[in-house]
């Protein structure tokens, strides 16, 4: 193992900060390795004519606005420099997974959890996990939007007043189940927009919004163009109900009008929240863990002035 390397499962940093209990971390940028930058520019030159074909156009204007350098691995302090006057969100490095609640809250602070590491240059179109490439070129770009910037804040919203909500719940079966379901259903939401949405205004070319697909070299095609992918307006009885799998291509996505749409399809999960609706989604996958059961029923919900942007939701 290369101790100055920064390879995704391969970085002794990375590791070690783990073994710390860290999860918020600094970006060691002395550490990445030629073949570190030598993945990124790769990544970034086969992926840049497919944004032009299959991004939206929010996206190219927001990888325009970042300045990022397609030769080197970013600084994250560099794109926060351009981002944070924009719609006052900041990529924030983190050693890896972080349970559900402290990642969704996250948003509501207007800050995304980024991954520092990238993956190994033999692989470029397979992502065992998050990394840099992901994170920054797919994420980040659409956060320089102000109407989807203000959905993720939003999106954190509904995960603060569930938490408030179910404090304390741990050992109560009929709050877990509920939680669990509420979780379930939230993670659901997210992957079908955030991770893998579409968009298609009226009269106009279906285009690609979702970091998952605006990462992967192959899916972006895959999502737009081929003949056996499902691709159905969004419904959000539909989103909340499917079950997905994350080691293939998706054969079923959803498609929404613009940001504002998706604006209002978050209101609409917060009132769904509030309703009870949302507390006996379908049964499978995501797998809500107990880390992540733990991170809202034991969350030290605090009650500060509303951030940046957001409207706090209260559940009775």
């Amino acid at each position: 193992m290369r101790e100055n390397d920064l390879t995704t499962t391969q970085a002794p940093f990375i590791e070690q900060a783990k073994g710390r209990g860290e999860s918020s971390i600094r970006q060691p940028y002395e550490l990445y390795s030629e073949r570190n930058h030598e993945a990124w520019r790769r990544l970034y030159q086969q992926m840049t004519p497919r944004w032009r074909q299959y991004a939206n156009e929010r996206f190219l204007e927001g990888i325009d606005l970042l300045a990022m350098d397609p030769d080197k691995v970013p600084r994250l302090e560099d794109i926060n420099r351009f981002l944070d006057p924009l719609t006052g969100f900041k990529a924030v490095a983190v050693a890896g997974y972080i349970p559900a609640y402290l990642f969704f809250d996250s948003l509501r602070r207007r800050e995304f959890p980024t991954t520092i590491t990238i993956r190994d240059g033999g692989r470029l179109d397979y992502l065992p996990e998050p990394d840099i490439f992901h994170d920054v070129s797919g994420h980040v770009p659409m956060h320089t939007d102000k109407a989807f910037a203000d959905a993720l804040v939003r999106f954190g919203d509904v995960a603060h007043g569930v938490a408030k909500k179910y404090a304390g719940c741990i050992g109560e079966k009929k709050a877990m189940d509920e939680l669990t379901s509420i979780i379930k259903a939230m993670a659901r939401f997210f992957w079908f927009t955030v991770e893998f949405g579409l968009m298609q205004p009226p009269g106009q070319d279906l285009k690609v919004y979702g970091s998952g697909l605006l990462s992967s070299y192959g899916e972006i095609r895959h999502a737009v163009e081929a003949p056996e992918v499902q691709r159905y307006p969004f419904q959000l009885e539909w989103v909340v109900n499917q079950y997905f799998e994350i080691d293939h291509y998706q054969p079923l996505l959803f498609v929404v009008e613009s940001f504002d749409h998706l604006f209002s399809e978050v209101k609409r999960l917060e009132e769904w929240v509030l309703s009870g609706k949302l507390n006996n989604v379908s049964p499978g996958e995501p797998h809500v863990n107990e880390e992540d059961l733990r991170s809202f029923a034991e969350a030290l919900v605090e009650e500060p002035s509303s951030p940046k942007g957001s409207e706090e939701l209260v559940l009775a």
